[in-house]
This record gives C-alpha cells, sequence and structure tokens, in this order.
C-alpha cells in the first residue's frame, strides 16, 4: 500500500490516550486540538469517558466514523492485539511510539517480527517502532507533541528524536523556513528510508529533503531511490557511527545495521546525497539547497570587508574543491569605480572600508560580481547587517535597502548569495529581509562556506548526472557459458572456492589480461610449459584446500631452467602435503614472470547495507599498511571506475615517478569494469581479490586471483 494516505491522514485514533500531561497520549490530542488539526481525534482508553473535551472509546473498532491513522503509545507487548484490533476497523497506518523491539536484542527482534506480520496480515503499513512520531505540517498533523514547529519546505527523516528537536529547534530560532514533514523513521520494520523519499519526491509542500541516519534495512533499495529523487530534489544527509563506539550505541538505538564506511559514504554521495560531517552543518545545508538555485559552474565570488576573513574564506571553499576563479578585466574596472584605492579587487574581494560609510555598496559589489560570467555564486563574509549596530543607526536603513536590493538578483540572475554576518545573533532588520528572499545567513564562516559549497557540489552532481549509475544490476545478461560451467563444476565438486587457473580464466572470458597461465599436473608437463614459455615462470601449488599459498611455501618465482623447474614442481608438492597433509593438490600453476609495473589491488565483496562492493588501492605488501583505497557500490561506470583511480594518495604513481614510465590507467579502469561485468553476471559470487594486479606502461597483469562463491545455503542473487 503506498504511505500518502498514512502521511496524510485525515483521522487519527490516539491509543493509549490520557488525562496525563506528562504522557504521550495527552500531549498528542493537546497538540493536535491547539494547532487545528484538519481532521478527526479519536482518543482510545477503556478506563476514560472523555479527554480534552473529546468522546473516548474503548478500542479502535469501536469508532463509528472511518479511522485512517493510529498513534499507538501502549508497551511493546500490547501491539499484536491492537494492531488485529485496528485490523478490523480498516486502519491503514500506525505510528509506534514503543522501543523494546529489534534494537534490544533477539527477543526484541522475535517481537518486531510478529508485529509487522500482523500489520501486513491487515494492510497496516507502520511508522517506526522506536520512533518519537511523526507531523505533516501542512495538515496540521502533529504526533509528537511538540509545539510550535516552524512550518517550511524541508522533509525531515530522522531516526533520533533528540536530533529531530535540535534541527526544528534550530530551525525556529535561527531561520525564517522550516518542516513540511517530521518522520522519526525508527526500526525501519516496514516503511523504509526509500519509500519516504519517493513520497517526497512527488510531494509539492517539500523542496529538500533532511536526513539523520543510524542504520538502514535496505541501502541498495534507498541508493536506487536516492539517484532519482536527488534529480528532482536535493537530498541532505549526517549519518553517524563512523568510530567503533559510534557504531554500537547507533546499533544499540536503531537495531538496523549501522556505521557510516568509506563504502556508505562514496555510494550516497554518487546518488547526488550531499553527505554531512558535522551536525552543525545538518539544517543550515538543507535550508540553503531548499531555498537558493545551484551553482553551475563551480565557481565562487568571496566579498569581504577584511582580509582576515576573505582568507579563511577561500582556504575553507578551496578544500570543499570549489573555485575560487579569477575575475574579468571588465569586473575588476568596475569595482575600481566604486571602491578605494586600497581594495583588492581580484577574488576575494575586499572592500577595504569601502561600505563603512555606505553599506548599499556591498549591493553594487554583488551586482557586478554575479554579472561576471566566471562567478557562479556569492559569498559576502565579515560585518554585513552589523553597521547600523556598530556605526551609526542611519547605516541600518542602508542596509535593508542592499537587502533588498541583493534579494532581487538572485531571483533575476539566478545565482545564489550566501552571508556569514557577525551580527547574525543580534537579528538585525537587513539580515530578516535577506532571509525573506531566500538568502542564507550564518554566524559561522565555516557553516557559510559549507553551505555554498553544497550549492556548488550539488550544481557539479546535476551536470554530470547522466555519468553516473542507477545502482541496479542487470543480472546475468553478460553471463558467458563457459563461465557458468566453470561455477557449475566447482559447486559439482563441493566447493566455494574457484581455484586460481578458474579465476583467471573467467576473468579472461570477459576480456581480463593475465600472463597465459598453464596448470601442470605432472613434472613432465611442467617441463614443457616451461620450454613454451621460454622465460623466467612462476609457480604456484593449486589447490582447494590451501588458499594462502605462501604460508603452505607454495609459492616460487624467478625459475629460470628446465632443471629448477622440474626441482621446483617437486618441493612445491611436498611443501603442500606437509602444510596440509589431507590437501587436494590439483597440481602447480605456471605463469610467465610479469614484468615491472605499478602493484595494486582491486577486490569486492558483499556489503551488509549496500549488497555487492568493489575496492582498489595501492596493492603488493604495502595494502594493509597504506589502506590507501577507494570503495564503490557496484556496479560501477566508466565514469565511477576513473574518479576511484583518481582519488586515492596513490594515483600519482601511476604518472610514473623519479623517471620510471607512467602506468595504463586506461587498461586499469577497464580491469575494474571488467570486475564490475563479473560480479554483475554471476551472482553465484561472494567475493573477488585480485592482488597483485601489475600495471605496466602499455597493460596489465592480473598476478593473483581469488574468488569465493556463495555457499550453496545461501541464495545467489543479490538486491536488485
Amino acid at each position: 500500500m503506498a504511505i500518502d494516505q498514512v502521511l496524510k491522514a485525515e483521522s487519527v485514533a490516539i491509543v493509549g490516550a490520557s488525562k496525563v500531561e506528562t504522557k504521550r497520549g495527552f500531549q498528542a490530542i493537546r497538540t493536535l486540538l491547539d494547532e487545528k488539526y484538519e481532521g478527526r481525534i479519536f482518543p482510545v482508553n477503556p478506563k476514560e469517558k472523555n479527554i480534552l473535551g473529546l468522546k473516548c472509546y474503548a478500542k479502535v473498532s469501536d469508532i463509528e466514523e472511518p479511522v485512517d491513522m493510529a498513534l499507538i503509545t501502549t508497551p511493546a507487548k500490547t501491539l499484536p492485539s491492537v494492531l488485529n484490533d485496528c485490523g478490523k476497523k480498516g486502519v491503514q497506518g500506525a505510528v509506534i511510539i514503543a522501543g523494546g523491539f529489534g534494537e534490544i536484542g533477539v527477543e526484541g527482534k522475535l517481537l518486531e517480527q510478529e508485529v509487522v506480520k500482523v500489520a501486513r496480515k491487515n494492510n497496516i503499513r507502520l511508522i517506526g517502532p522506536n520512533t518519537s512520531g511523526m507531523m505533516n505540517l501542512t495538515m496540521n498533523m502533529n504526533l509528537v507533541g511538540l509545539r510550535e514547529a516552524p512550518k517550511g519546505d524541508i522533509g525531515l527523516l530522522s531516526q533520533s528524536g533528540n536530533m529531530a528537536l535540535t534541527l526544528i529547534t534550530e530551525a525556529k530560532l535561527k531561520s525564517l523556513n522550516g518542516f513540511s514533514y517530521y518522520i522519526g523513521v525508527g526500526n525501519e520494520a516496514d516503511i523504509n528510508f526509500h519509500e519516504y523519499l519517493e513520497f517526497f519526491q512527488d510531494d509539492p509542500n517539500t523542496r529538500a529533503i533532511l536526513m539523520y541516519v543510524e542504520g538502514m534495512r535496505d541501502g541498495r533499495k534507498f541508493l536506487q531511490q536516492a539517484y532519482k529523487t536527488t534529480l528532482q530534489k536535493p537530498i541532505v544527509l549526517l549519518k553517524s557511527g563512523r568510530s567503533a563506539t559510534g557504531k554500537r550505541s547507533a546499533g544499540s538505538h536503531t537495531g538496523a545495521m549501522a556505521g557510516m564506511s568509506e563504502v556508505a559514504r562514496s555510494a550516497f554521495k554518487r546518488a547526488g546525497i550531499l553527505v554531512i560531517e558535522n551536525s552543525d552543518e545538518l539544517y543550515p545545508v538543507a535550508e540553503t539547497v531548499a531555498r537558493q538555485p545551484v551553482i553551475k559552474n563551480n565557481r565562487v565570488a568571496v566579498l569581504a570587508d577584511g582580509g582576515g576573513h576573505a582568507t579563511i574564506a577561500a582556504d575553507l571553499l578551496t578544500d570543499l574543491g570549489v573555485t575560487i576563479p579569477e575575475l574579468t578585466p571588465k569586473t575588476r574596472e568596475s569595482l575600481r569605480k566604486i571602491l578605494p584605492s586600497a581594495a583588492a579587487v581580484r577574488n576575494p574581494v575586499d572592500v577595504a572600508g569601502g561600505t563603512d560609510a555606505d553599506p548599499t555598496i556591498f549591493a553594487d559589489c554583488a551586482d557586478i560580481l554575479l554579472k561576471d560570467a566566471n562567478v557562479g555564486g556569492l559569498l559576502i563574509v565579515g560585518l554585513f547587517g552589523g553597521y547600523g549596530i556598530r556605526f551609526a543607526e542611519s547605516l541600518a536603513l542602508m542596509e535593508e535597502d542592499a537587502a533588498h536590493r541583493m534579494g532581487k538578483m538572485v531571483a533575476k540572475r539566478n545565482k545564489p548569495i550566501v552571508v556569514h554576518s557577525l551580527y547574525s545573533s543580534a537579528k538585525p532588520h537587513s539580515l530578516h529581509l535577506l532571509r525573506y528572499y531566500g538568502i542564507t545567513v550564518y554566524d559561522s564562516l565555516d557553516v557559510a562556506c559549507k553551505c555554498i559549497g553544497s550549492l556548488a557540489e550539488r550544481g557539479e552532481y546535476l551536470k554530470g548526472y547522466h555519468a553516473k549509475t542507477n545502482f541496479v544490476f542487470d543480472w546475468e545478461a553478460r553471463a558467458k557459458t563457459e563461465g557458468r560451467e566453470i561455477i557449475r563444476k566447482a559447486r559439482a565438486e563441493g566447493r566455494n572456492v574457484l581455484l586460481e587457473h578458474e579465476a583467471k580464466a573467467l576473468l579472461r572470458l570477459h576480456g581480463g589480461e593475465s600472463a597465459g597461465d598453464r596448470l601442470a599436473r605432472t613434472e613432465e608437463e611442467a617441463a614443457a610449459i616451461f620450454q613454451s614459455i621460454g622465460g623466467p615462470v612462476a609457480m604456484k601449488i593449486v589447490s582447494p584446500d590451501i588458499l594462502h599459498k605462501s604460508d603452505a611455501k607454495g609459492v616460487q618465482l624467478n625459475i629460470n631452467s628446465e632443471a629448477a623447474v622440474r626441482e621446483a614442481f617437486t618441493r612445491i608438492l611436498e611443501n603442500g602435503r606437509v602444510y596440509s597433509p589431507d590437501a587436494d593438490i590439483r597440481g602447480v600453476l605456471i605463469s610467465p614472470m610479469a614484468d615491472k609495473g605499478v602493484e595494486v589491488i582491486i577486490g569486492t565483496k558483499i556489503d551488509d547495507q549496500f549488497g555487492p562492493v568493489i575496492m582498489y588501492g595501492l596493492g603488493g605488501i604495502l595494502v594493509e599498511i597504506m589502506k590507501d583505497v577507494a570503495f564503490r557500490v557496484l556496479p560501477i561506470s566508466p565514469n565511477s571506475a576513473k574518479t576511484m583511480i583518481e582519488e586515492t594518495k596513490s594515483a600519482p604513481i601511476l604518472d610514473g615517478v623519479r623517471g620510471q614510465p607512467s602506468a595504463d590507467k586506461r587498461a586499469l579502469k577497464n580491469t575494474l569494469l571488467i570486475c564490475s561485468e563479473l560480479i554483475e553476471s554471476y551472482p553465484d559470487i561472494q567475493e573477488m581479490d585480485l592482488n597483485p594486479v601489475i600495471v605496466h606502461e602499455r597493460g596489465v597483469s592480473i598476478v593473483d586471483a581469488r574468488i569465493i562463491l556463495k555457499p550453496p545455503s545461501v541464495k545467489a542473487d543479490a538486491p536488485t
């Protein structure tokens, strides 16, 4: 059932209604009445006749009129019977306040499963459990009990009631905007994050979506929906749990998979989500992207009335990846005409006292800067809004005039202005006017820079939208018959691991480059293979029971004569039998020694929240020490493969250092795409590890490859 009717309920039953002012069953009714909820309210409590002038019912099924939604404030153990009663009445949705479900452990998970089963039997959609409630502020439907929540155009999803309270309070005190909806997502026992995104995407009252997330039930579906939603509306997200302690705390709170991994961060950004690391930036960024146009060219001009703020702003914006462009000669000339000779008119622009007697010059400068084709947005930093306070009251009217003019400029030029003001907390009327026009104003320079940086980030994302992936697998579309046979044979032998030559054969079927490995089962075959190669070879034991060949002394390198090959063959087999007497040893894999190059690692695994992911980074013995890796949720696009390589710290090594030739980045990118194709083609694959892959001046060599299959008990598919 779609959740529209649940979130836009025209009648609400309050199960657990109370006359005790401190209880949710009282607060919800009082708030609905005080804020003039547009629908009908039905208190439910078998011990009361009426509450706050409303008739009270013993149970939901006793209510004579239709009921769309139930706010259930009774203990967790009562939920199954309450929901069955709601089902008799045809209730379509329920908000479950109680905790004591999946977040507390096995017993709670079993109860949560039972509650979901009962709800689905009765066609009831659930918000929560373990939620602070929900609000539809467009209908004055406040099921949280928090009074005077500011109305606006931001949809808020949060798994923390305290974080929601923080954001709502911040909007109330520092903004002219507010919220269209607040939904306490809770444990996602039924309605998941991606369903709320779909609702907000089509909601005419919501212009931006603000999220505080601790864990997700289905990260893959969330990414798929976010990819669609961010094309129409911005999503601003803070996901907690970066530290081990944070993950434990988040897990105990939500009962869902928790933690902000590098996988999650890269996946969210690839879906167009604006990822926030600091909680004090969360609401300001959401307010900014809800009210202002995006920056289309990643270029920002800085207008300051002091050199210190100008320099700090330039540094902060540069750290955010925003370009501080050169201004055109015409722009600089126009600025020179209205500013004193001491002013800096390049970028950042420092008015050098030129606004002290006339703050309207800020508007003159802003107009000149926004006309510059090199400028996509403007950041004003310093004292604006405070001239009438610091210097003379008469200047306040000039600031108000400038505010009116700048507000109209944003609409006229379709370019944003963000203001940092030291006097924001004083609330001068000029700053109120800026906010009225949608120009966001903050007293923190860091926050102001993050806000305008987010407008640039969103503009860059929308500009390159065509190059992104939609996170959907086309399962087995590119699978090869020979590839399926390799996996079938391993399964038939009871193996969950492909032998190295099988893994490399699978890669070659899809265009992967390896060194022409051949399996020798006897000493004579080993000698013959060496003769055909005609140069130094690497020799490795092949056994489904010996995954770590080096530990078994099953690897010999740079073998350069037939006699040495024969000796190495015998020694490798003997070492394998000593290491694992019962091992099934299939022979020795013989390969030409790979040429020198840059060693990298490529791996794939199944992430708990997002499904198949790929990792790339510096390989060989340094991978564990350097931890210089990049992650992406699969499948990846050519652009994603390229950016994975570029964002690692070791990327410059591929361009050649100290006289070394540059490495073949095109072949490396192709190898990443082949790995993505392999996972999409064969859903049996659980994990793949290519380490090292040697990137040469021309081409790559997959020196070692390991592929682990899902256990037979695990269905060979993944989220789509």
